[in-house]
Parts: structure tokens; sequence; C-alpha cells
């Protein structure tokens, strides 16, 4: 793939994505939706810890490979350990890009019956916390091939998803978007990674 197909390939995510938030702001499924996962006092610890999980393992995951392949000199392991730190870097900047793009307010800012476990006031779409989370999941993912890796990586990054919606902070949009972009992201770093490869063998 060419870097101007993979430019127009950006672009047209980000229209996309900018289109469907307009267009489901108000989507009622949604409020429906979230008014059943939400509670009037949403404090379950499980969930809370779901969602406060999503950064530090977003850290601690690359820099744990990174240690552990430095202290067995394993080029390999480095490597993928900075690979995804690119798909962390890019899920994070497509995310906010997306927050400066479409500025869609958090569900209890529109909807009172929404409770959130604390006020945030940053944009909604799509979801920071779940697109780490699955940038991280697909990344270790690809980097490992191991299925008993991705098997509870995903299951996590489907949790922080989910936690997203039961504390109010983000209706279903916001979390399916937040998903692919964090997927995506880690497929873009990983296309990067081999293309840099391939230049070094020359």
């Amino acid at each position: 793939m060419k870097i101007k197909s993979a430019t127009k390939i950006l672009l047209l995510f980000f229209t996309c994505c900018s289109i469907s938030a307009q267009g489901f702001s108000q989507a009622q499924w949604e409020v429906d939706w979230l008014r059943e996962i939400n509670p009037r006092f949403p404090d379950d610890n499980t969930w809370k810890s779901f969602s406060s999980s999503a950064k530090p393992i977003a850290i601690a995951v690359p820099f744990t490979m990174l240690a552990v392949s430095l202290i067995s000199e394993n080029k390999k392991g480095e490597r993928n350990a900075f690979e995804m730190v690119g798909a962390i870097v890019i899920a994070a900047a497509v995310t906010e890009g997306l927050k400066l793009i479409v500025k869609r307010p958090r569900p209890y800012e529109t909807y009172p019956e929404i409770y959130p476990d604390f006020p945030d006031y940053g944009n909604a779409y799509p979801s920071g916390h779940t697109s780490i989370a699955f940038a991280t999941a697909t990344s270790l993912t690809l980097t490992t091939k191991k299925w008993y890796l991705a098997i509870p990586a995903f299951a996590w990054a489907t949790g922080v998803g989910y936690s997203r919606m039961y504390l109010g902070q983000h209706y279903a949009s916001d979390v399916y978007v937040g998903a692919a972009v964090g997927a995506a992201s880690a497929y873009a770093a990983h296309w990067l990674h081999k293309k840099i490869l391939k230049k070094k063998k020359k």
C-alpha cells in the first residue's frame, strides 16, 4: 500500500466516523440501551476497575515486553514492544482528533437521567479508554500471535468498553468506534513496522 493510498483511507475513516457520530448523536436506541446499562449510582467496583485499568495496562504491557526483551537480548521482542507503543500513540492521536472534529457531549450532559461515576466534560466521541484498550489487545495479538494471550486481552478490552457505558461516560457508538480506531491503529503500526524492516533489509 502506498503512502497516498493510506492517507486517503485515513481521511475516509475520519469522514465516516464524523458522519456516523453526527447522524447518531441523538439515536434513541443508544439512549434507551444506555439507560438499561447505567444504574442510578454506578459504583460497581468491577466495572470501575476495568475502566481505570485501561491506561495503566496500555503503558505496562509494552514496557514490560521491552524490559524482558532487553534483559534476554531479544531484538524481535524489542521491536514488537516499540510497535505496540506506536499503535497506542496512533490510537490516542486519532481519538483526540475525532473528539475535536465531532465535539459530541457526554450522555449525561444531554440526558439528566444518565448518571456518571464522576463528571468528565471532555468530548465523548470516540471512547479514548476503549481505543487504547483495543490498540493494546490487537497489537499484542499481532506481535505475539498467541491465542492464549489474545483471548484474555480482547476480553479485557471488551470489558473496558462496556464499563464506559455502565459508568455513563459514553454511548454505544462511542465505544464501537473507539474499538475500531484502536484495532485499526494496531494494524497501521504493524504495517509500518513491516515497511521499516523491509527498507532496512535492502
